[in-house]
């Protein structure tokens, strides 16, 4: 990305968790929601579908802002694949229940797909993040409790593990961030591609 403004970064996502990630590390977004069906898309494997999503989100985004130099739009995209089944959002409290009966004492792998788009040279990059995560043996209550709660109903898997899931998750293998929605070093990597470092994109204090 050769300009001569800072390089600034668009968050197709509605995400709040992803915001406050990338806000922690230092680095403001704008955020554009891309109100793509989601549903249109059909394709069976998890790491796949992740990334359609994630391109869609950004490339609708994009088609929505003038081209700006200097502008990267992101979209992000999560899914758990578990017990041979993609999952996505549970959406009613019966499906989460239903999930949770099944995940509990067992593990699945979360995927989250990446997608980075140039406003002005159209340039693109994208790549999935993928973290195995092991589910704690909850008890009926917990479960009744968790999803009472509403927090697992709109979200990837129906959990969190940057709130009130974290308590049900013993442990993964990969990188957390990931499992919230947005992988950092995934990023990283994805922004210098473009040219753009990290360091480029944090908050400037003074300003």
């Amino acid at each position: 990305m050769q300009t001569d403004n800072p390089p600034r970064l668009v968050l197709a996502s509605a995400s709040p968790a992803r915001r406050a990630l990338l806000a922690a590390a230092g680095i403001d977004v704008d955020v554009h929601v891309s109100g793509v069906d989601e549903s249109a898309v059909e394709v069976e494997d998890a790491a796949g579908l992740c990334l359609a999503l994630a391109r869609m989100k950004a490339r609708a985004v994009a088609a929505t802002l003038p081209a700006d130099p200097g502008v990267l739009v992101l979209g992000c995209d999560s899914v758990l694949f578990f017990g041979g089944q993609v999952l996505g959002k549970p959406h009613t409290p019966a499906e989460a229940v239903k999930r949770w009966h099944a995940m509990r004492g067992r593990s699945g792998v979360l995927y989250t797909g990446h997608h980075l788009t140039d406003l002005v040279s159209g340039k693109q990059a994208e790549e999935v993040g993928a973290t195995v995560v092991h589910f704690a043996d909850l008890t009926d209550e917990e479960i009744a409790a968790y999803v009472g709660s509403g927090e697992p109903l709109h979200v990837a898997g129906a959990f969190t593990i940057d709130g009130l899931g974290g308590a049900f998750v013993e442990r993964i293998e990969g990188d957390a961030g990931n499992v919230v929605g947005l992988s950092l070093p995934l990023l990283r990597r994805l922004l210098m591609t473009f040219g753009v470092t990290v360091p480029q994109l944090w908050r400037n204090e003074d300003a």
